[in-house]
């Protein structure tokens, strides 16, 4: 991951990320770029997604947004990550410490990244596209930012 990422943008991600995964059970994506203008994120997936589902997507994201959740970090040791979270993407030398970072009761996450305070400081997500192509999702989507 960059060290320049958007902590706006990268916690709009873990809200999109959770939501994919509330709603169609497909886990967090695989795949994400994440910028300050505009990210995308790919998941493992069987269809195409309608207008409808796209917006509903949107707004369960934008409704979480929302609530104005706290975003917090801890650290856990590597073998309660284990047994809680998926590690795929944790880089070898991690060491025994791993950081969590959740947004408030919605979503917890290893995560290296940097993040708001508090939800409300992301602005609102607007999915600008998507499309489906060999099992592989893709959302692309921009932020309007909070004053």
């Amino acid at each position: 991951m960059k060290k320049t990422v958007d902590p706006r943008m990268h916690s709009a991600e873990h809200i999109l990320n959770q939501t994919m995964d509330r709603i169609y059970g497909c886990g967090r994506c695989f795949s994400a770029h994440v910028e300050k203008k505009k990210s995308k994120c790919d998941y493992r997936f069987d269809h195409a997604l309608s207008d409808a589902e796209t917006r509903a997507i949107e707004l369960q994201v934008n409704e979480i947004i929302g609530k104005n959740l706290q975003v917090m970090e801890n650290f856990i040791t590597l073998e309660k990550a284990q047994s809680r979270y998926n590690l795929g993407k944790l880089p070898p030398d991690a060491g025994d410490r791993i950081r969590i970072v959740k947004i408030g009761d919605y979503d917890a996450c290893p995560c290296i990244g940097p993040h708001v305070e508090q939800t409300r400081d992301i602005g609102s997500l607007h999915i600008t596209s998507t499309d489906f192509k060999e099992g592989v999702l893709r959302i692309r989507f921009k932020l309007s930012y909070a004053d």
